[in-house]
């Protein structure tokens, strides 16, 4: 029997490890707290678990955001919806034999040190209401971060239904209500347009200006269109996005949105055509920062005021794990210090792939993470450099100069980390190099 490993959730970035460190002979044991693959794909799960809206599709191409070793097939669209991924992902479960190493519904309660070394779980089995654990010799936290909702706060108290979107899945419960939306991510930007299909009123609020990226340009995927023509200096790709922008869709106070305070990709960027097109056709209400709460009136910093019947804030995550005692590990403040986003100090088998946030699709990046860390677990490969040293410089050398917020503590541009970690597995040594009874299962 070979070296055992725990894979912690079987999203796509969980499912991501199991093949690749199946790929080496090890031993592989999923846990995952839903009844299936995919992860926030999977839109029929519990509230309690963060999962797509009812209408939800990709805000990344499908042409940068698939696995390298399971390309989407030709008839997909440019942008899925969250069924096709559902089935992409049981797609890829099935075509590697992931399924039968995973355990559903058995969600993480704590993960340790084993005091023999390697990693203790307890873990609880909802199917059976009974609790488990054992030790591993190494894990993967692939749960992602979009678990501990964080609320905006505001002076004065709101008597209406006040909710983040982590609990939001279909508009038709809000048919007929007022609704004020919070938040200028992708999320607020979905939500507010879903709810204004069937509410009274919709109005979002922006605490400040974002830019407002198009899932199309000239006929092309932005992310494609940039791929393609995004060349010379970073500076000057971001200058010719800003221009490109502006002459297709004009400036945000044309339609009653704050123009941005920030350079273009400073924010974590907004991939939305249909809240353009919603605010332009009367469906959505644009409005500034809230100033405070009373009752069921909403006070606006520009000295308007509304009733609403609903707020949703949606305004992020902070990045715990439950499972995880802060004396150990603590990602909620400051930049976690784990090298290429993964490999942490003084924690030798311990890995967390796709805790980032990429301009981009994050699966592809936790793919090759997980082919990294299967290498780097194998012994085919290690880092050239002390973690500190090499952590320090990440922290110090960020790929994009963003707002100093929680939010953007976990950033990274997509081609730069994707190139970087390919450059990582091209100095690891072939995997025909390792010994015939090395990890074998």
């Amino acid at each position: 029997m070979g070296r055992r490993v725990a894979v912690i959730g079987a999203g796509p970035s969980g499912l991501a490890a199991l093949k690749n460190f199946k790929d080496f002979g090890f031993n592989v044991v999923g846990f995952e707290r839903g009844r299936g693959v995919g992860g926030n794909w999977r839109f029929d799960d519990e509230a309690g678990h963060s999962s797509v809206f009812e209408h939800t599709h990709i805000i990344s191409s499908k042409t940068l955001s698939q696995y390298e070793d399971y390309p989407f097939p030709d008839w997909v669209a440019d942008y899925p919806s969250h069924q096709v991924l559902r089935n992409y992902f049981e797609g890829y479960a099935a075509t590697f034999g992931l399924m039968p190493h995973i355990r559903f519904q058995t969600e993480i309660e704590q993960l340790e040190p084993d005091r023999g070394g390697g990693w203790r779980l307890r873990w609880m089995d909802h199917r059976k209401a009974v609790h488990g654990e054992d030790s591993f010799d190494a894990v993967c936290v692939c749960n992602g971060h979009h678990h501990t909702p964080r609320y905006p706060d505001y002076p004065g108290e709101f008597n209406g239904e006040f909710l983040h979107s982590h609990e939001f899945k279909r508009a038709e419960r809000f048919r007929g209500k007022r609704i004020l939306v919070i938040g200028g991510g992708n999320s607020a930007c979905d939500v507010a347009v879903e709810t204004a299909r069937v509410s009274a009123r919709t109005v979002i609020s922006w605490r400040r200006g974002y830019h407002l990226f198009p899932k199309f340009l000239f006929g092309q995927p932005i992310d494609v269109f940039m791929k393609r023509f995004g060349h010379g200096p970073f500076w000057l790709q971001k200058k010719t996005l800003a221009f490109l922008l502006w002459l297709v869709q004009g400036s945000n106070r044309k339609i009653g949105l704050q123009d941005p305070d920030h350079e273009i990709l400073a924010t974590h960027p907004t991939v939305n055509s249909d809240l353009y097109s919603a605010i332009r056709h009367g469906d959505v209400q644009p409005k500034g920062d809230i100033d405070r709460l009373h009752g069921a009136t909403v006070h606006f910093k520009d000295g308007s005021q509304e009733d609403f019947d609903t707020i949703i804030a949606c305004t992020g995550y902070k990045i715990q794990h439950a499972f995880i005692d802060p004396s150990l590990f603590d990602f909620s403040k400051g930049t976690p210090r784990l090298y290429m986003k993964m490999i942490p100090e003084d924690a030798p088998g311990l890995y967390f792939m796709g805790l980032f946030q990429p301009l981009g699709c994050i699966w592809p990046g936790a793919e090759l993470q997980s082919k990294l860390a299967a290498r780097h677990f194998a012994g085919l490969w290690s880092p050239k450099a002390p973690l500190s040293d090499l952590i320090d410089q990440e922290i110090a050398n960020p790929d994009v100069k963003q707002l100093k917020s929680a939010r953007h503590t976990i950033t990274v541009h997509d081609g730069n980390f994707r190139k970087r970690l390919k450059k990582e597995l091209a100095r690891s040594t072939p995997a025909s190099a390792r010994k015939p009874d090395q990890d074998a299962a």
